[in-house]
């Protein structure tokens, strides 16, 4: 289970390192792709698999099941551990998510998003002054 934020730099080749605690959940292998919000996902192999199986079963016929599989399994990279604990993340990831030299990890149970540093403090303020609503729909959905 990934949880917590963590800052960590991304060096000029693209590379960032992992957090220890959360690297050893992905050392068997792991896959990052474009997120939704700006970030990048990153997911151990075994909760890659299951996601993409849900991305393969769905309708063909149905515009936005093609939109949202093309977005994560078009965009998504194999990625390994190097041996200081850090992937490279590829050029049109980072551009994707805007990835400038200080990047956020955040741990959200079963993968890792990461974000530019800027947007993750534009993204959390911008939740936190709506969390009364966010809270009345969480209730909505039984949470």
């Amino acid at each position: 289970m990934f949880i917590g934020e963590y800052n960590h730099s991304i060096d000029e080749k693209g590379r960032m390192a992992i957090p220890s605690k959360m690297r050893r959940d992905v050392s068997s292998g792991a896959v990052v792709t474009r997120g939704i919000d700006d970030c990048l996902w990153l997911f151990p192999k075994k909760e890659w698999q299951a996601l993409a199986e849900k991305l393969a079963s769905l309708p063909l016929s149905d515009a936005n099941s093609r939109a949202f599989s093309r977005l994560m399994l078009a965009g998504a990279m194999e990625v390994e551990f190097d041996s200081q604990g850090r992937i490279l993340l590829p050029g049109y990831l980072r551009t994707f998510a805007g990835l400038k030299k200080n990047a956020i990890v955040a741990g959200l149970y079963n993968r890792l998003e990461i974000w530019d540093s800027e947007k993750w403090e534009q993204y959390k303020e911008k939740s936190e002054k709506a969390n009364d609503q966010i809270a009345k729909h969480m209730a909505d959905l039984g949470v």
